[in-house]
């Protein structure tokens, strides 16, 4: 018999399938091609009676394997899951990069979600309880024994009776430090209105000249006793955190120690605050930390899963952002120094004092305005290039803002509808 026309049955998770054995040597080193070789009956389950291979596999998968062999276009069913398949092609010794291109994007769109989901769902659950996992001691010391306990009365306000009480209390300090905050503005604002020009404009009138804290002492001890309760709280926290890496690696936690100084230099330094206002004014900038405190909020109440969901979207696009933002500082360079030169080139001398670009540093600033379709429009173009050239630059803007935006809605949907599964899960488990 021509070689050619010589048949194979094999026999896959009880479904026969016979070809020839020209169709099996087509890809030469896989499995399939090694069951055309004279001492393939020894080496695999074969069957002299019904002359027949057999192989407990999937029999819907082979046919799509067995397909490929006879069309060399490997394709897949809809329903199947990408481990499965990448499983199934590895014990036949085929490469998953065969695959054609309609069925791989149609595996990746499907699969990439819930893939994408469990890395969201260990980092959301790594982010909950990194910090509570004590670590394994070896010695019975008095801080070996309290530091769970204290650590999540501290951190967990959920954890116990007490820890709700201590949540409640920390609370209240948050709250009123940021009134606080809110009263001494108005004072400090009076303060430097007084000694320094505010805005450019050296006519203002107060006849306060004393440091605001001497107007309103009250204000700087309420402060002081807010801030004595979050140093207190702080060293708690910190003493007794497992991992003290982790913990000061915390956004949150940062802007809490940061928080903690304004208060303690303004004690010590207060005939230099008096001799230089701007200090002053220095310390107020950095009391804009206290606003941060608000997030603890957060803590009392279970974060939304929309906003949870939301975060980690934007932690996955970060490089995205990232390429973004160069793009747009480009743009903002070039058409800010274009504009600047084609306004002072292209002005008439009688529209001279009209010139609304006098400054390179205002066309930066034009351009970002522009480029971000804000257009304020306190400052225009006056010459036909200057016009084209602002036409350009929106034109730019819009395309470089509205392009990524497909890209975020795409990941924030698979994330969430993902997020939403494993919700069900939890709630039929828990049913």
């Amino acid at each position: 018999m021509d070689g050619s026309k010589e048949k194979i049955i094999l026999n896959v998770g009880g479904i026969r399938h016979e070809t020839y054995c020209s169709t099996l040597r087509t890809f030469p080193g896989t499995k399939l091609c090694s069951l055309t070789e004279p001492n393939a009956s020894t080496l695999y389950d074969y069957n002299p009676t019904t002359k027949e291979f057999f192989f407990d596999r999937s029999a819907q998968l082979f046919g799509y394997v067995l397909s490929y062999y006879r069309t060399k276009h490997l394709h897949c069913p809809v329903d199947t899951c990408r481990s499965v398949l990448e499983e199934e092609l590895a014990f036949w010794e085929i490469s998953d990069a065969q695959l054609a291109p309609c069925c791989w994007l149609k595996l990746t769109n499907k699969d990439s979600q819930p893939e994408e989901f469990n890395v969201w769902d260990e980092n959301e659950h790594a982010d909950d309880q990194c910090l509570i996992v004590q670590v394994e001691r070896r010695d019975f010391s008095w801080r070996a024994r309290w530091q769970p306990k204290i650590w999540s009365i501290f951190e967990k306000p959920f954890s116990s009776l007490s820890a709700k009480c201590l949540a409640i209390i920390s609370l209240l300090f948050i709250i009123g430090i940021v009134i606080i905050f809110c009263e001494e503005t108005k004072a400090q604002y009076e303060y430097s209105a007084a000694n320094l020009t505010i805005f450019g404009h050296s006519n203002v009138i107060h006849s306060i000249h004393e440091p605001y804290y001497h107007q309103a002492p009250y204000l700087l001890h309420l402060e002081l006793f807010c801030v004595l309760w979050f140093t207190f709280e702080f060293s708690m926290r910190f003493f007794f955190c497992p991992d003290k890496k982790k913990f000061l690696r915390n956004p949150l936690n940062v802007a809490d120690f940061l928080s903690l100084f304004p208060v303690y230099i303004e004690l010590f330094t207060a005939e230099q605050i008096q001799k230089m206002p701007s200090l002053a004014l220095w310390l107020g900038f950095v009391r804009v930390v206290y606003l941060l405190k608000l997030l603890k909020i957060f803590k009392l109440i279970e974060t939304p899963l929309i906003l949870r969901v939301l975060s980690y979207t934007l932690k996955s696009i970060i490089r995205e952002i990232c390429f973004l933002l160069m793009i747009l500082a480009f743009e903002t360079l070039f058409f800010g120094s274009l504009f600047f030169y084609s306004e002072l080139l292209g002005i008439h001398s009688s529209y001279r004092a009209d010139l609304h670009f006098t400054d390179i540093n205002i066309c930066f600033w034009w351009a970002l305005i522009t480029l971000t379709t804000v257009g304020y429009g306190d400052i225009i173009p006056l010459t036909i290039f200057g016009q084209v050239m602002a036409a350009f630059a929106a034109i730019f803007g819009m395309l470089t803002i509205i392009i990524p935006i497909p890209i975020f809605l795409v990941k924030f949907k698979g994330y969430y509808a993902t997020a939403i599964t494993k919700q069900k899960l939890k709630m039929s488990k828990k049913q």
